[in-house]
């Protein structure tokens, strides 16, 4: 594949995907390139719209009227004139015209459509809920608009809409004598402004009463049970708007705070660049499921994470946040990526058992340009090469976050080596596949913007991608045959992550300082493991503390014990010291060709065994379990520290 080198060796059931990545390697660059079969062509009408959902449309003229309200007529003279199919079509429409605003300001405007010489709707107000106490949240018709006062009225008032809150009823009061004698403190209120009818009626939202809708008619309405129907019905769209318009603020405050958490660019290490890059959806939040993640490890690495959690509402939101969390507080705990996705996609089946994510965990050694991946169901990742060749790099990987059927947690590592000045750049598939693109016209246009100019410029590279994907359509000239769709949808109709990193040139490798220890200790010779406890002895017999050296012969004895008890292979056992005295660390890493993966289980008192794993998360530093190819490897790591006892 190129300047990457991978040591991870395909699977057998990975032949199909390399035959398909194959084949998107060899699409010729340019406009004669074949952007693979076309999909189905779109039909007429939209698949997610059930039939019969769009009402007939009735014209609608709006004009001005009295003191900054809006009469709305349909035609002949709006709902108090026609026949009752064009009454009922204009109340359909308005009722949808109410749905899609997106403040309680346009519902009240698009209810002003209602208005008719014998429904002469002059002035509406919405009160909200705050404890015990009335406020105001939108007025259409009574003051100019910018001449709101704050409004904030204790429930006890006799006023109608508190009448309403403290009743759940409606109040209809159609002249101003009735307003008087039941409303008599705070009439003087509404006497005077050119009004002779009120309505006060309640809005209920998810079972609940939440606010109340304030209707002032200027000519005398005499509420008829049609009237008040009229109003019923209205109220409930209205109730509706307002229960879009807090949930709407909600998330809205909700993807606010998860992008601020965002931010552009990772820390800066030495010897690799990282450029990022985040395009919300187009459904209104600022952050849907789609996450990217640069974190400098204490082992002076860097993780490189990239995720994307199924859906773009606000729980998919929710969930990226609290995914995102806890794949930082596995890789702050040193776990290899093959454990932080296992960890991840356990926690993730345990937060919600409907959605999945996708997601690859980088582990990046800025030295030697080593990169560890496990991929999760995720897009694979491009390589670019410092002459601008760019390849699809597969790397082996599982099932998606959070659908792992049973204990099946394998997350095989591929091993990648970045040369220098070349650039990795992982993304989501809405990077791909905007647009209305399938994975080979969007592989095509992905690979004509990364390929130009130098990998110098790695912000430059980004915003390229990004605007390639999500930027305006060309203004004039011919369309792009090879690569737009005919029936291309709108270019922001998924998130999009990117992240590109990017190995720098001139990092000299820091010497290292090693020993090491290769055995195989056999299944028909017992007093190997003996032998082995020895050797590893012997490799630490200047360790600084005596005890963490009783320790690592501890914990290499019981993963190289359940190789011989539980299975019937050998176990090769290589252990190796690196770092200046007083500061180094030992790994030691248990092979063994079986297949099952061990599992942590909670021994009792008296059990003779499945203590093992349990001493692992004890005692070492850190620890996981790798698959490999044939069999696996359960690894330990323990750092060095000065002995308590000295000084």
């Amino acid at each position: 594949m190129g300047g990457g080198r991978d040591e991870s060796g395909p699977d057998g059931d990975d032949d199909a995907e390399l035959r398909q990545i194959d084949a998107l390697n060899r699409l010729k660059v340019g406009p004669a390139s074949d952007p693979g079969p076309e999909p189905p062509a779109a039909g007429p009408t939209d698949a997610h719209e059930p039939p019969g959902a769009q009402a007939p449309a009735v014209p609608v003229s709006v004009r001005p009227g009295p003191r900054g309200t809006l009469e709305g007529s349909t035609g002949e003279g709006g709902l108090g004139s026609g026949s009752p199919r064009e009454r009922d079509a204009l109340l359909v429409d308005t009722g949808h015209t109410v749905a899609d605003a997106e403040s309680l300001d346009e519902a009240l405007k698009a209810l002003t459509a209602l208005h008719a010489p014998t429904f002469p709707l002059d002035g509406q107000a919405v009160f909200g809920i705050h404890g015990t106490f009335l406020t105001k949240l939108a007025t259409l018709g009574f003051r100019p608009p910018g001449s709101e006062r704050a409004f904030r009225m204790p429930m006890s008032t006799g006023y109608p809409a508190a009448e309403v809150v403290r009743s759940g009823r409606p109040v209809f009061l159609p002249t101003p004598e009735e307003y008087r004698r039941r409303f008599p403190v705070m009439y003087p209120l509404s006497a005077g402004k050119g009004h002779s009818s009120w309505a006060f009626l309640p809005l209920v939202t998810s079972g609940k009463l939440s606010g109340v809708w304030l209707a002032s008619f200027r000519s005398p309405v005499a509420f008829t049970d049609d009237e008040r129907a009229l109003l019923t019905v209205t109220a409930r769209l209205l109730a509706r708007a307002l229960e879009r318009t807090r949930t709407g603020e909600a998330e809205l405050a909700l993807s606010r705070g998860l992008r601020s958490s965002m931010g552009r660019a990772g820390p800066a290490i030495s010897g690799l660049s990282v450029a990022t890059r985040y395009v919300p959806t187009g459904g209104g939040l600022l952050v849907g499921g789609d996450w990217f993640d640069s974190l400098e490890l204490p082992s002076g690495k860097l993780a490189l994470v990239i995720g994307d959690v199924q859906g773009h509402d606000v729980h998919a939101a929710s969930l990226m946040t609290q995914l995102r969390t806890a794949v930082h507080a596995y890789a702050a705990e040193g776990h290899g990526p093959d454990a932080v996705l296992a960890r991840a996609s356990r926690f993730l089946a345990a937060l919600d058992e409907e959605r999945f994510a996708t997601c690859i965990y980088i582990e990046a050694d800025p030295h030697s340009g080593v990169l560890n991946i496990a991929r999760a169901g995720h897009p694979h990742p491009v390589l670019r090469m410092p002459d601008g060749t760019c390849m699809i790099k597969h790397v082996r990987g599982g099932l998606p976050l959070g659908q792992i059927p049973g204990n099946d947690d394998d997350y095989p590592v591929s091993v990648v080596e970045l040369h220098d000045q070349e650039v990795l750049m992982l993304c989501t598939d809405g990077l791909i596949e905007t647009g209305g693109h399938d994975m080979y016209s969007g592989w095509v246009r992905v690979r004509d913007a990364m390929s130009p100019g130098t990998g110098a410029d790695l912000e430059g590279m980004a915003d390229r991608l990004i605007t390639a994907v999500n930027g305006p359509q060309p203004a004039a000239g011919p369309p792009e045959p090879d690569l737009r769709r005919a029936d291309a949808r709108p270019r922001n109709e998924d998130d999009i992550a990117l992240l590109l990193v990017r190995r720098d040139a001139g990092l000299p490798r820091p010497p290292v300082q090693e020993r090491r220890l290769v055995l195989n200790v056999e299944q028909d010779r017992a007093e190997s493991l003996s032998e082995a406890r020895t050797e590893l002895q012997s490799l630490l017999h200047d360790w600084g503390r005596p005890d963490q050296v009783d320790t690592a012969v501890l914990l290499a004895s019981e993963l190289v014990g359940n190789v011989l008890v539980h299975t019937d292979q050998a176990a090769a056992l290589v252990a190796v010291v690196t770092g200046e005295p007083g500061r180094r660390t030992l790994r030691v890493e248990v092979t063994d060709r079986g297949d099952e993966l061990p599992h942590q289980r909670a021994p009792g008192e008296l059990a003779s065994s499945g203590r093992g794993l349990v001493l692992l998360d004890l005692l070492s530093h850190q620890w996981s379990v790798r698959p490999e190819s044939e069999g696996k490897t359960v690894w330990f790591s323990l750092d060095e520290e000065p002995d308590a006892n000295e000084g």
